[in-house]
């Protein structure tokens, strides 16, 4: 809405208005993309010029909705599923994403993965086994290998840490 507000107190139409992107109708002067700019800066949002900069936006965006909202698993490779959701050759993607972020795309996903899995593990309404189906693991092994190689911890004695943290918290 922010954006929407600012573009429109700047005279600019736009087309679309989605997170992380905005279509706008006309050529946009210098100065009104300095006001934009400003305005964004105001309300704690920040304009990303830079394509590239926002192409790496756009994967970690699929990957945190991924992670984190999707419920589905996947019916193709997250390659292939990358490339089609932003019509970007995945080598191209992973090589900028490399470039850019210092890590690959496949090490972002785990970590993300993994953090949803620790906030499993501590709402303690599923068990292990239902974590690992509903993150889409092949096998409740696959999830703890992955898991303790992320963390340094199993996900058993990650649950336990937290218990304890809590037992503690409820002496005080």
């Amino acid at each position: 809405m922010v954006v929407k507000d600012e573009l429109t107190k700047l005279g600019l139409h736009y087309t679309v208005v989605e997170l992380g992107e905005a279509d706008i109708m006309e050529n946009i002067t210098e100065e009104q993309h300095d006001q934009f700019k400003l305005a964004l800066l105001k309300s704690g949002l920040e304009l990303m010029d830079d394509k590239k900069a926002v192409l790496i936006q756009k994967i970690k965006n699929v990957i945190i909705e991924l992670a984190h909202y999707s419920e589905e698993p996947l019916t193709i490779n997250f390659s292939d599923y990358l490339s089609q959701k932003l019509n970007h050759d995945y080598t191209y993607l992973a090589n900028l994403f490399s470039e850019v972020q210092g890590t690959t795309i496949e090490k972002f996903l785990i970590t993300h993965k993994i953090e949803r899995v620790k906030e499993l593990l501590v709402y303690d309404e599923l068990s292990l086994t239902e974590i690992a189906y509903n993150m889409h693991y092949s096998s409740v092994a696959h999830l703890s290998t992955q898991f303790k190689k992320v963390t340094g911890l199993t996900p058993s004695y990650f649950k336990k840490l937290k218990d304890k943290r809590r037992s503690m918290l409820d002496e005080v």
